[in-house]
């Protein structure tokens, strides 16, 4: 969930754990709220620079370095009898404070300064019926964490983790998915059809014009997945494919920068899209917007602002208030290419800490002369209080 450098994360940290610590006093949790949330508390922290050398598998794990970073899985699945599901699982991992190689240990088991969060959601195309939970837990005791040796991310009983084991195609990347809720669950296998991609400049994707608004972003844009999904109490076997994002940073969006709409579609002639177009506060398009092109063998294209020609076709009005954006046509003319992209059902939007919209889109469209559909996820943040 996204997938931007998040002013919506600090605002989920802060308004949750600020709350949790300094309810005491409330003239405090105001002050550290404003810190939070100003783009330049980030002293101490590591932040996205220049261009580093990534390294797999040890990039899936940890960055404690760096005040924030997410693990983020979205899919669309179908059922053996035709069904049609999205999902959406994510972890983020929150620094309080800086750590360095000369910050004192802690003889506590119970001290720390991680706090995760997780959001978990199942689009029922079919039953258009939209569900969703939200998980917040400290990064001690087993709690919740993240490691890379063997890789795994957890909250509760929320994890993503890697499968090792001597099964066929043991050689690609190999992870789990699992998570339960009230009413509804996932367990999924998960196999990466190609390599991790390097999204914005060799994995330096800026946000703002700032120096240091920016994160380290990668993705695993095609995974073959199988499994179980539970809605109802009624579980179904199910195949499709689910999109991993990676990213990490310090840094919060500019003053000037109010939310995003990011594109993740996957095309039935084995190509991939990411985009996302970052709004300014006057409703223009950000020049940071940005995306990547991955062709069906692996091979990438950095996509600028000017590359990626996005219109909004329809809307849709949220019964809580706000409106968001609900068809859209994506045209990148180098490419002669085409896509028309609309959500399975109006209502993905979720009421977290934050309210924001994530859901599962189907695509068709034309790639010069010869028609192309697929399917994908988006969000959007920044259309509703």
């Amino acid at each position: 969930m996204a997938t931007l450098v998040p002013r919506m994360l600090l605002v989920i940290t802060s308004l949750s754990f600020c709350a949790a610590i300094w309810a005491q006093d409330e003239e405090l949790v105001e002050s550290r709220l404003a810190e939070l949330l100003g783009a330049g508390d980030d002293a101490g922290f590591a932040r996205a620079i220049a261009p580093r050398r990534f390294v797999f598998p040890d990039d899936h794990g940890p960055h404690p370095g760096f005040r924030n970073e997410w693990w983020y899985i979205t899919g669309n699945v179908d059922s053996e009898k035709g069904r049609r599901f999205g999902f959406e699982l994510t972890v983020f991992r929150f620094a309080l404070t800086p750590v360095s190689p000369t910050s004192p240990v802690s003889d506590s088991n119970w001290r720390t300064n991680q706090v995760y969060i997780a959001h978990f959601a199942i689009t029922d195309a079919d039953r258009q019926r939209f569900v969703f939970a939200e998980k917040f837990s400290r990064g001690a005791l087993g709690l919740a964490g993240a490691q890379a040796d063997p890789f795994r991310v957890w909250i509760d009983d929320w994890e993503l983790r890697a499968i090792d084991d001597d099964a066929p195609g043991a050689g690609a990347e190999r992870w789990r998915l699992t998570a339960a809720d009230a009413g509804f669950a996932l367990d999924l296998e998960l196999t990466a059809l190609k390599p991790p991609v390097l999204n914005g400049i060799d994995g330096l994707s800026q946000k703002s014009s700032e120096p240091g608004n920016a994160s380290y972003y990668y993705s695993i844009t095609r995974w073959q997945t199988e499994g179980r999904l539970r809605i109802d109490d009624r579980e179904h076997r199910v195949s499709g494919l689910s999109w991993l994002d990676r990213e990490w940073s310090s840094s919060a969006l500019a003053p000037d920068q109010q939310g995003w709409d990011w594109f993740a579609l996957q095309l039935d002639d084995a190509t991939e899209l990411m985009f996302y177009s970052i709004r300014k506060t006057d409703g223009s398009q950000d020049p940071q917007s940005a995306g990547t092109w991955v062709a069906a063998d692996g091979r990438i294209e950095y996509l600028r602002r000017e590359d990626v020609l996005v219109e909004v076709t329809d809307t849709w009005q949220s019964p809580q208030g706000g409106t968001y954006p609900a068809a859209w046509t994506l045209r990148l003319p180098r490419r002669d290419l085409t896509l028309h992209v609309e959500p399975v059902m109006a209502d993905q939007e979720l009421f977290t800490i934050v309210r924001y919209w994530e859901g599962a889109v189907d695509v068709h469209g034309r790639h010069g002369d010869r028609p192309i559909h697929g399917r994908g996820y988006v969000e959007l943040t920044g259309y509703a209080e």
